[in-house]
């Protein structure tokens, strides 16, 4: 073996030790968000130890670590004159404003998932077999909900559905659609609350999930004008739906072109199909940076797996990139896809008959 390079062994290491540092960061973070310490921090006053510990009727000890392990990461912001900390404006976006469009906070419990589901995920590399999405703990449901939601919020109604063609004028006049593989319920709730004249219709396999779909429907007050149902992506009602959504769910799937050949079936004659997927380049070494870091390791310990566990298990990977998901549903049936729009987190496609 060739010997390192003494000085890029230390770069190296470097590295490591801030990679250590956001993994460990990461239970912070949890912490933080479980607790409702950032939301105690969200007016953005400076507090010590001690005042948090009033705000939150937490231990001041405990909270003078964390706060400090958040100011070494800076994600709290400290005052060595005054010995206080706060959140700045961006950090309160990132972890207090649970509706605005950069939260981040609810990122972290998916990831939590990584770590408590790692020895099944160990197994099926040794077997080949895969890991259903049903069999990951809990975490991991609401935690993808927290994560894609903030992107939903920003771009869903104001950009992505705009880019469709005709679908957004059908959406106001009132329209029929159906989101497939909706989880939480996130982005039919989302459309259901910007277009009150139009029907929707949530499917997913996973009964929890839907069952949390309609409790948070009923919150939001638009759970007259959803039907929640426990549905695959094969055998959904086909109702002549406008639109059917799939948000960042493709992949997931065992047999994407089956769900689209029945997207085709369950779709009206002047229907469109828009697929909501990860960003993704269609080369490897494109996709070599810090949104494909987090991508492609979430695709290794839950959307492959997933994929695998089902039939057919084509494996697509929450990187398959645009040219894999546009033969997907030319392989479907649907001779138009075009890119619609796109964020750095999200590519978003229209395929029509």
């Amino acid at each position: 073996m060739k010997k390192p390079d003494p000085e890029k062994l230390n770069a190296f290491l470097g590295k490591l030790v801030g990679d250590l540092g956001a993994c460990t960061g990461a239970a912070l973070v949890l912490l933080g968000d479980r607790l409702g310490i950032y939301k105690a921090m969200a007016d953005g006053k400076a507090v010590t130890p001690d005042d948090l510990a009033a705000k939150t009727k937490l231990n001041a000890r405990y909270l003078r670590e964390w706060l400090s392990a958040q100011a070494a990461a800076g994600y709290v912001d400290y005052n060595p004159k005054s010995k206080k900390f706060k959140l700045n404006p961006e950090q309160i976006c990132a972890f207090a404003d649970e509706g605005g469009p950069a939260f981040f906070a609810g990122a972290f419990e998916l990831v939590q998932s990584m770590w408590l589901d790692e020895h099944k995920v160990a197994e099926a590399f040794k077997s080949g077999k895969g890991v259903g999405w049903h069999e990951h703990s809990q975490c991991l449901f609401r935690g993808t909900e927290r994560f894609f939601r903030p992107g939903y919020n920003a771009h869903l109604v104001s950009s992505w559905i705009p880019s469709l063609k005709g679908v957004e004028d059908k959406l106001k006049k009132g329209a029929k659609v159906a989101d497939v593989g909706c989880g939480h319920g996130a982005s039919t709730i989302l459309m259901a609350l910007a277009y009150p004249k139009s029907k929707f219709y949530g499917y997913d396999y996973h009964a929890p999930s839907i069952a949390r779909a309609k409790e948070l429907a009923k919150e939001a007050g638009v759970a007259k004008r959803i039907t929640f149902a426990q549905a695959s992506a094969k055998d959904y009602p086909a109702l002549d739906y406008d639109l059917v959504a799939f948000f960042d769910c493709l992949h997931d799937m065992g047999d994407p072109i089956g769900a689209g050949k029945h997207v085709s079936e369950a779709l009206a004659d002047d229907g469109t199909w828009m697929i909501v997927e990860p960003f993704a380049h269609d080369d490897l070494k494109d996709n070599l940076n810090p949104v494909g870091r987090v991508y492609y390791a979430a695709s290794t310990m839950i959307c492959t797996p997933a994929s695998l566990s089902q039939e057919v298990g084509l494996g697509l990977g929450a990187q398959a990139g645009e040219a894999r998901l546009k033969k997907v549903a030319k392989d479907a049936g649907f001779s138009k896809f075009r890119r619609a729009a796109e964020t750095p987190f999200n590519l978003v496609f229209e395929a029509r008959a």
